[in-house]
């Protein structure tokens, strides 16, 4: 990797922007210049990157005319304001907030399955990083959708309180040393309390009465699959969890394709392990599989009793980084790797 690259990271103090600094150096960025971008409420505090630390620059001062990448999770609101300013710069742009996925425009992009739109961007574009709970489920389901073609998705999907940031862990930890204390338990981040629950609202609710963390499921798979045929029915939970997304995700494929073929289709997927084993023991979950790893892992492959090309399947993945920080680190290095010159 070039070591005179510049890259910034928007929102580095937070959950995701942390993960993204470490998988940067894990992925032979250590040697860039970067800058880790906050707002004036982190100045005077460091960041881990690498094996050394560096000091949080305040956003507003920053010029983005001095970085060629950055990569922002600070929440939609501070992206729509200060991406295109990046992107004006001449400064490529990779967003993991909702501000600009449903933008036909930019490229909402999982590599593992539409790398192709990374091709010849120019300077100042946007990549949009699509939202945790797609990225796991397409990873696993776009190798069935290739071969067979996929009608119908029905998904419920159990998310970790760190899709709500460093706030929604900290309510988690309080609140289930209050629980144990026999103390009130009192709600801030939640709607109702996280701790030895499950609330099944994540986002705001819609007018068509589903909530928009579910209608994100919709509106992106069709996006990333580049089909706009397919219904994608959606109940999203939160449940106490610290990392990793689970999915019971039940899909009906357009054409007939036997379970057999399925399970070597995602046996050779990539980004992806499929658990392929009875035993109880065995099956993949958020907190032995998921959390601090990097690929999306199936297990409870299985036919659909009830439907002819019904195809059942259980998904996790770690939510901060493969939802989010690795997701965008890979689209960064697809990009840079396309620049490089080519060794002869």
């Amino acid at each position: 990797m070039s070591e005179k690259l510049k890259i910034a990271v928007v929102g580095a103090t937070g959950a995701v922007g942390e993960a993204m600094l470490s998988i940067l150096a894990e992925s032979g960025f250590a040697g860039c210049t970067i800058h880790a971008l906050a707002s004036d409420n982190s100045l005077g505090k460091t960041v881990e990157f690498g094996r050394r630390f560096i000091a949080v620059e305040v956003l507003d001062d920053f010029d983005f005319d001095s970085v060629d990448y950055a990569l922002f999770s600070a929440g939609g609101d501070i992206s729509l304001e200060y991406v295109p300013r990046a992107s004006a710069a001449g400064c490529t742009v990779i967003d993991n907030t909702s501000a600009f996925r449903q933008d036909d425009d930019i490229p909402l992009v999982v590599p593992e399955v539409n790398a192709d739109l990374l091709e010849d961007l120019p300077p100042g574009a946007i990549i949009a990083n699509p939202n945790c709970s797609t990225i796991q489920m397409l990873v696993a389901i776009a190798p069935i959708h290739a071969a067979a073609g996929i009608d119908r998705i029905n998904v419920a999907t159990y998310q970790s309180v760190s899709g709500a940031g460093r706030k929604g862990m900290e309510e988690l930890a309080r609140q289930t040393m209050d629980r144990l204390s026999f103390k009130q338990v009192k709600p801030a981040v939640f709607a109702q309390p996280i701790a030895f629950n499950a609330i099944p609202v994540i986002d705001a609710m819609q007018a068509n009465d589903y909530t928009r963390e579910e209608m994100k499921l919709q509106w992106e798979t069709s996006k990333i699959l580049r089909d706009p045929s397919i219904g994608v029915n959606a109940t999203a939970v939160r449940i106490p969890v610290f990392f990793g997304h689970s999915e019971a995700v039940h899909l009906e494929t357009s054409r007939d394709i036997s379970i057999q073929d399925v399970r070597a289709l995602l046996q050779k997927a990539a980004g992806l392990q499929l658990v392929d084993d009875a035993d109880p023991a065995e099956q993949v979950t958020a907190v032995t599989h998921a959390a601090g790893k990097d690929a999306v892992f199936v297990s409870r492959l299985r036919r659909d009793h009830s439907h002819p090309r019904g195809i059942n399947l259980w998904v996790v993945g770690d939510n901060v980084r493969k939802g989010a920080a690795l997701n965008a680190v890979q689209i960064l290095k697809i990009i840079v790797d396309s620049k490089l010159p080519v060794a002869t």
